[in-house]
């Protein structure tokens, strides 16, 4: 019987194919790619202000992640991390928009937080409720939640919300704001929100009984409910537990970031949480790794755009992602 590799080989090698696949992109540009990779970590690593940028984008980026991770245990494909995401941005924004300019700042923060959590979670139990009472599939439910959600949100902005002459809503209270982890940095203190989650996350999968029947549940269904295990809960707790770490992306974006709500603020988050999730293999902890490379990737290839397309880096993405598909199957 063959050992099985350690968790650490497969997404080394995806890796590694990657970065291959990006340097002779590269060269076929024209370019030194050992010059570029060089600019790459000046420009991220090198500076404060670049640090900031990878520490803002790693930070959203294991909250979505988890969106995908968490219900993946229970074998659920949660496709809606980007209308759970727009959720969340929406409602925190607006909840923390109309508190009282008295609230202290705990408690704005605290409710604001709690807002988007739970909206990004009202999301996903949706897509749970109907699997579970009616047999939808998981994957086309959330899918268009994601539609339902956006066109909700750009109707309710340009209608109702948005400050005259803008595009977006009014910004928050200054007490919901969460202060930056340093000056002129995006990066700010939700970073431990995001490594909580990702901890407890982790204890709740495969710390707690509840954890082991709700990855029972997902393994079989069938063996589970025999055993007295109730899969429809698991379903919907699974679900509803990603939706609100999809919903605590707010934290980052908008109380730490934006301060306010815009059209496109939240694009593209949901989906590129799901490469965050399969490079992880789903396991809570290795997302936050994977979460850096992708946000390093994400900033670096902005950084050295007038040298080499950014474009370049989004391929080596999806290769990746590919390659851990490709290798999970052997």
């Amino acid at each position: 019987m063959h050992k099985p590799l350690p968790r650490i080989v497969t997404p080394a090698a995806a890796i590694t194919v990657g970065l291959l696949l990006s340097t002779l992109l590269i060269i076929a540009a024209g370019r030194d790619p050992l010059a570029m990779y060089a600019k790459i970590a000046s420009m991220t690593f090198g500076s404060s202000y670049g640090t900031g940028q990878v520490i803002f984008r790693t930070t959203t980026l294991v909250l979505a992640g988890l969106a995908v991770a968490i219900p993946f245990r229970a074998k659920l494909f949660n496709i809606g991390g980007e209308g759970q995401v727009l959720a969340g941005a929406f409602t925190a924004a607006v909840t923390a928009a109309f508190l009282p300019s008295w609230t202290p700042a705990p408690a704005a923060v605290t409710i604001a937080v709690l807002a988007g959590a739970l909206a990004g979670s009202a999301m996903a139990l949706s897509a749970g409720l109907l699997k579970v009472r009616y047999g939808v599939n998981e994957v086309i439910s959330t899918i268009m939640l994601n539609f339902i959600i956006q066109g909700f949100s750009s109707y309710m902005l340009t209608n109702h919300l948005a400050l005259p002459s803008t595009a977006h809503t009014p910004d928050i209270v200054d007490t919901a704001i969460i202060p930056a982890l340093w000056k002129h940095s995006p990066a700010n203190y939700s970073v431990l929100i995001a490594a909580g989650a990702a901890i407890a996350g982790y204890i709740l999968l495969f710390r707690t009984r509840f954890g082991y029947e709700m990855r029972a549940s997902g393994l079989n269904p069938q063996a589970a409910a025999h055993a007295g295990i109730d899969t429809g809960l698991h379903t919907l707790t699974a679900m509803a537990a990603g939706g609100a770490a999809a919903g605590l992306v707010a934290a980052n974006i908008v109380l730490g970031y934006r301060h306010c709500f815009e059209s496109g603020l939240t694009a593209g988050i949901g989906f590129t949480g799901i490469a965050v999730a399969l490079l992880s293999k789903a396991h809570p902890l290795w997302v936050l790794p994977s979460a850096l490379l992708f946000g390093a990737m994400e900033y670096g290839g902005l950084s050295i755009n007038a040298y080499v397309p950014k474009e370049i880096f989004m391929m080596m993405q999806a290769v990746i992602i590919i390659m851990v598909l490709v290798m999970q199957k052997k």
